[in-house]
């Protein structure tokens, strides 16, 4: 049947419903269609030893149904929805495992689903550097962890791991941070609240307006953690994602409770291979200097010079001789681009040294 025949067709509830179940079952075939192209790309791939995860190609893909969206679906929905199609087809050219800083039901675990699809093999482990290792022994393809949120700052244990990794990032998601507040009694009943640190940290004013003073801020070491410590205790609430309260009979006592409707973090995926370029890209690196005055300023102005704009820059211990600091940097650019290769060059002239962590597709600040 026609879009327009079923657009024209009886306006009542019953008629629009079949016609809703005639569209499912032509969208069905035509993702299956699709799915089956995915597995024939995917054996040419293994033939030719290219890898499956291509960021680049499915940041195109994202903006070409974007580009073609006319509604009524906001481009976010779109995007969403073409995310996990585009997720399960990549699983279906080869089956991915992906390390994650568990435990499940976490931020990081939602934004590895997101990415990588609930098909992936997902493995959740305690610590950052856990999922460097992991990967870099080969028991999982990928590797998500946190690297920096907007209000918090940057997650200075990935830094840490990327410094000591010889792993590069290969691409980067940057997700909205929801906060709901989740118990098994009344929200006035409420006398303790866990949560990770952070979460607490960044619901702290809608916590002190709306709870009563008495009320004890306890941490924990992850919000699904923080939603089994709530279970069954009708004066406790957890901080956590829907499905840890889910999983552990938590009704929702508040939603948006964030104190900014601004607040995001950004997860890098860390992998054997570095993006190749996608037009609008960003590149990571660490680099250290002389101990000497100006000598920083030195290493940075070529950046200036060169018209290469930066996104962050963070200062961190080597570790390793007192006082001595790695400087981390993101900037705007691919390293394969020519201007950016030559300032790189000019670059490590006023550095004891310099590495590139990887180039890979700027995330989008407007969607997840």
């Amino acid at each position: 049947m026609r879009e327009q025949d079923l657009l024209d067709g009886p306006n009542t509830i019953d008629a629009l419903r079949d016609a809703i179940d005639a569209v499912d079952e032509e969208l069905v075939r035509w993702i299956s269609t699709r799915a089956e192209l995915a597995k024939r790309i995917g054996a040419l791939k293994d033939a030719s030893d290219t890898m499956t995860f291509v960021p680049t190609r499915e940041r195109a893909v994202l903006r070409h149904v974007q580009a073609v969206n006319q509604g009524p679906l906001p481009n976010e929905a779109i995007r969403g929805i073409f995310q996990q199609i585009i997720a399960a087809s990549r699983n279906l050219e080869q089956p991915v495992t992906v390390a994650f800083l568990g435990p499940e039901y976490t931020f990081t675990h939602y934004a590895a689903l997101q990415h990588f699809g609930a098909t992936a093999n997902m493995i959740a482990v305690d610590t950052i550097g856990e999922v460097f290792d992991l990967v870099e022994h080969g028991k999982a393809h990928y590797g998500v962890a946190p690297i920096e949120n907007s209000t918090e700052g940057v997650v200075r244990e990935t830094l840490d791991a990327l410094y000591r990794s010889t792993l590069n990032i290969a691409d980067e998601l940057s997700v909205p941070v929801r906060h709901t507040l989740w118990g098994c009694g009344a929200l006035e009943d409420v006398t303790i609240v866990y949560s990770h640190s952070q979460a607490l940290a960044q619901c702290r004013n809608w916590l002190h307006r709306n709870l009563a003073a008495k009320v004890k801020m306890q941490p924990a070491a992850s919000t699904a953690r923080a939603a089994e410590l709530a279970a069954g205790n009708p004066n406790a609430a957890a901080i956590c994602q829907a499905l840890a309260a889910e999983q552990h009979g938590l009704n929702l006592l508040a939603d948006r409770i964030e104190d900014s409707p601004y607040n995001r973090t950004r997860f890098c995926i860390v992998g054997p291979a570095m993006s190749q370029p996608s037009g609008k890209d960003k590149t990571s690196l660490v680099f250290s200097v002389k101990h000497e005055a100006g000598a920083l300023n030195r290493a940075l102005s070529v950046l200036e010079h060169n018209g290469i704009n930066l996104t962050l820059i963070e200062s961190r211990p080597t570790k390793e001789m007192p006082w001595q600091y790695l400087f981390y940097v993101d900037f705007q650019g691919h390293v394969t681009e020519p201007h950016i290769t030559s300032t790189l060059e000019a670059m490590r002239e006023h550095c004891l040294f310099l590495r590139v962590f990887g180039s890979y597709p700027e995330a989008a600040q407007g969607t997840a």
